[in-house]
């Protein structure tokens, strides 16, 4: 459907470009225009009536421009049972929204929103046809020239995609999955605004419990006071609860110290009085502390070298430590 809904068609009809070695389709685009040219192209059946030639231009500005050389007969007699035959443009575009029968499913909608048909007697030898873009929604790219421009009408502002349309364009298929429509209702610029400032979202704040601040409030006299909706609060108690943190973590980090140096003292003397009683203590419990590993590494082909010609193996024993 998309085939039959979607196209620019300087002449649509049944060509065989591959009747002749003088038959072509050739384009050439400079970046100012993209030009499609159908020359000497001949119908099937017809081919003695002669040949057509013509084109199609495509402006950057979105001006198109039908050009036709020779058409040597008249477009009525040219039969569309085996090809449609048109001349003209159209667009459309694919909606896929759930179905009421099935909520898991859903239903695919073809929305050709313009068309232009060129009427089939304008189209002789030596003729053209200029189609000129009308103003959109979609050229509006601030929600003041959206909703006040008088050069286009049906137009709403979505705030979440920040695009202008009247919801009938091939950007349809966000404008509903963002809900635009309920988004835009009645909606004037100077509400999005308000949002946007507060809150940075689509939900209004709530603004009945708060009270304008004073002059004199909004100038703070010092780090550790802060005045809320016009009523002095001081800040000592959070004040006294950051010391208390300090106060903590400065604790923590002397008793992890003090816990560092005390074991550091009791390696120190196994290491130097390993006869001694306490030493000799330490080794006869030391199953209870530390029960026996035995585990493997079963890593391929990884070697780690220490030094030279030290050679450490992926396998790992440990015994009783």
């Amino acid at each position: 459907m998309l085939t039959t809904t979607q196209y620019i068609a300087p002449l649509m009809a049944n060509f065989d470009p591959s009747h002749s070695k003088d038959s072509t389709v050739q384009y050439l685009d400079n970046g100012e225009v993209f030009v499609v040219q159908w020359e000497r192209v001949r119908l099937p059946g017809k081919e003695s009536e002669g040949a057509f030639t013509f084109q199609a231009a495509l402006y950057k500005t979105g001006r198109i421009a039908f050009s036709y050389r020779d058409i040597p007969l008249p477009l009525d007699e040219i039969g569309s049972a085996e090809h449609p035959v048109k001349a003209g443009l159209s667009d459309a575009f694919l909606v896929t929204s759930p179905t009421s029968q099935s909520p898991d499913g859903a239903q695919q909608t073809i929305y050709e929103y313009h068309r232009v048909e060129i009427s089939m007697t304008k189209i002789t030898n030596l003729s053209a046809v200029e189609l000129t873009p009308l103003p959109t929604c979609l050229q509006h790219d601030s929600c003041e020239h959206c909703l006040s421009s008088n050069r286009t009408s049906g137009c709403s502002w979505c705030n979440v995609l920040q695009r202008c349309s009247d919801g009938m364009d091939r950007h349809r298929q966000e404008w509903l999955d963002y809900s635009c429509s309920e988004e835009s209702k009645d909606a004037t610029c100077d509400d999005y605004f308000r949002e946007d400032g507060f809150t940075g979202s689509s939900v209004a704040p709530e603004t009945e419990h708060m009270t304008p601040l004073t002059p004199e409030q909004r100038g703070c006299k010092s780090d550790d006071q802060i005045f809320m909706s016009g009523s002095d609060v001081k800040t000592e108690t959070s004040t006294k609860s950051k010391g208390l943190s300090h106060t903590g973590i400065i604790a923590g980090i002397a008793t992890a110290l003090f816990l560092l140096l005390a074991l550091i003292l009791v390696a120190v003397c196994i290491h130097c009085y390993p006869t001694g009683s306490s030493p000799l203590h330490l080794i006869q419990r030391r199953k209870s502390y530390c029960p026996s590993m035995k585990f493997q590494q079963q890593v391929p082909g990884y070697t780690e070298v220490e030094g030279e010609g030290h050679e450490k193996y992926s396998i790992v024993e440990a015994g009783p430590c």
